[in-house]
């Protein structure tokens, strides 16, 4: 629905996602007015895993969003590379989404759209969920958009795919089917397009887990069977309750519970829609523009059904008609040569001799094997047999697809890693440790080291690596240099470090002196981590000491005079 491009924020110096509308949306002032309201109303959404809103605005005819750069992957996405996830990962990610969707509810907002290519997770495993506001302005209009509603039809509850409106029970649903995903690696409910998987979502009961995978427990299946129950009667009752349920299902005490059993049956009608409390500040219960789009749905469901009708009947009379040409006609097959390696004219010269058509039109690949501007392979291809007369396409190479590496030592990753990414690179990335005494030599995100070096051809698929600075700050050594109490007050200051002074009594030291640190120099300075100084204090002398000389003449005049009086005796 939108291109995306990385900005970075210069008032607050922070990299954003900036979303543009397509333009066919853009142009649809429906879809504009339902986008603005429901946007500006995700925006209040305060959650550390919900991807935060920035800016909601218009520029030239040009509808944007700003909102929060996490730079990770779709959940989709790390499915489709490692399959099933272990139980601990899929409890972790579903304990997020489910506190994230909880948060959406309490404020009265259905996201209507939860999917794993809705979700991004960071490489430390913190999850954010996406296009809360987007998925609800889209809502309206996505069931009769085939492209669009073939994401989001696999994870659609029966009650929307049946007509009806969402609620946050249509929320559980979804996110039961993500749970399935990500402990299976593969979708419950498949079909060859839109409307043959949304039946299934009606109809079919999601299948077992634990006949899926033997090592996952009951008490895990049952989350899923209380989740995407068709009847929104035997799910849970909110999101909280699905939370807690997850938070407590790999206790020993429930591993070996009793599948679930719906109270109410699965083949009732659904229930009816509910509205959420004071949902008509967010969204207007029966506004002109509703109606609008109430009386479009209905149009758009009954031409489905009129198209699909249409549709059956095409195809039937297709059938007819083969079957009445095959009895009547028989046109001779000959096979698809191969023309590889050749040029594009002697390609065509051998197709045509042989009975075919050569379409105007040709494909562009890449190849290692094959020299630019020559044959890589025909559609259909070579060796298959085709009637006389059917036209060929020309599948021509481009030569590799890869560019010859520079040196990038010195220049902004981010900046490199997009444009390599463009030629199917793969980039990865490594930080080394930069001391604070170099830091004024780097910058953040510079590259200081590549893999493989410049010179090197890349082609798709290849992997280069920049090493980038995590510039750090040590701790000096206070006593050596001779710091002074306000410029170690100062430093901690600085890097958010609290600091504790004590004073020790000494005769080594002047008073106020630096003595002692309890961070060895060179340790990095870590946030929030205390700090304790030793201060030099002079010692106090012995009030006995500074008494002894008097005592001493007083004893011996003492002396004296005993000894006098003796010898007068």
């Amino acid at each position: 629905m939108a291109n995306v491009y990385l900005a970075h924020d210069l008032i607050l110096d922070r990299d954003v996602a900036v979303k543009i509308l397509r333009g066919d949306l853009a142009d649809d002032e429906k879809f504009v007015r339902r986008f603005q309201r429901e946007a500006i109303a995700a925006s209040s959404l305060s959650h550390p895993n919900i991807v935060e809103m920035y800016d909601v605005g218009e520029d030239d005819g040009k509808y944007y969003i700003v909102m929060e750069y996490v730079e990770g992957k779709t959940l989709k996405n790390l499915v489709k590379k490692r399959g099933a996830l272990t139980l601990p990962e899929v409890m972790d990610i579903m304990t997020q989404l489910t506190s994230a969707i909880a948060c959406a509810h309490d404020s009265n907002i259905i996201h209507r759209d939860i999917k794993p290519q809705n979700v991004l997770i960071k490489e430390d495993g913190l999850v954010k969920i996406t296009d809360f506001g987007i998925a609800m302005a889209l809502n309206s209009n996505e069931l009769t958009q085939t492209n669009s509603v073939m994401g989001s039809v696999h994870y659609l509850p029966p009650e929307q795919a049946n007509g009806k409106g969402a609620t946050v029970k249509s929320d559980i649903y979804s996110l039961g089917i993500v749970m399935f995903e990500l402990l299976t690696g593969q979708l419950p409910f498949k079909g060859e397009n839109a409307v043959e998987i949304a039946i299934k979502q009606m109809k079919n009961q999601i299948p077992s887990v634990c006949n899926i995978n033997e090592q996952i427990p009951q008490s895990v299946e049952n989350i899923i069977l209380k989740a995407c129950a068709k009847n929104p009667k035997n799910r849970y009752k909110n999101v909280v309750e699905m939370y807690n349920d997850i938070e407590t299902c790999l206790d020993e005490d429930r591993i070996n519970e009793k599948r679930y059993v719906y109270q109410y049956s699965e083949t009732d009608d659904l229930e009816d829609t509910k509205e959420l409390k004071n949902i008509k500040e967010i969204i207007p219960e029966k506004s002109e523009l509703d109606e609008l789009e109430d009386e479009e749905n209905k149009k758009s469901y009954k031409f489905l059904i009129f198209l699909g009708i249409v549709v059956a009947v095409l195809i039937i009379a297709a059938i007819i008609g083969v079957i009445t040409l095959s009895k009547t006609q028989k046109v001779k097959e000959i096979t698809v040569p191969d023309v590889s390696n050749l040029t594009i004219q002697e390609a065509e010269k051998k197709l045509k001799d042989q009975g075919f058509e050569v379409s105007e039109q040709t494909e562009k690949k890449s190849s290692e094997e094959i020299r630019e501007g020559f044959v890589i392979s025909t559609n259909p291809p070579a060796g298959v047999n085709r009637k006389k007369g059917t036209t060929i396409t020309l599948i021509i190479s481009t030569g590799e697809n890869g560019i010859e590496a520079e040196n990038y030592v010195g220049k902004n990753y981010h900046e490199v890693k997009g444009k390599l990414e463009a030629y199917g690179i793969k980039v990865v990335s490594e930080t080394k440790d930069i001391e604070k005494s170099e830091k004024e030599e780097v910058k953040e995100n510079q590259i200081l080291e590549q893999r493989p070096i410049a010179g090197t051809k890349l082609v798709e698929g290849d992997t280069i690596t920049f090493v980038i600075p995590n510039l750090i700050t040590t701790y000096p050594n206070f006593v050596e240099e001779k710091w002074t109490k306000a410029a170690i007050e100062s430093f901690c200051k600085e890097y958010n470090v609290s600091v504790e002074f004590v004073e020790e009594e000494t005769d080594a030291y002047k008073e106020g002196t630096i003595i002692k640190q309890d961070r060895v120099a060179g340790t990095r300075v870590k946030e929030g981590y205390p700090l304790v100084i030793t201060i030099a204090k002079e010692k106090k002398k012995d009030p006995i000491e500074t008494v002894l000389p008097t005592d001493e003449k007083e004893t011996e005049e003492k002396t004296q005079e005993e000894s006098n009086a003796g010898n007068n005796n």
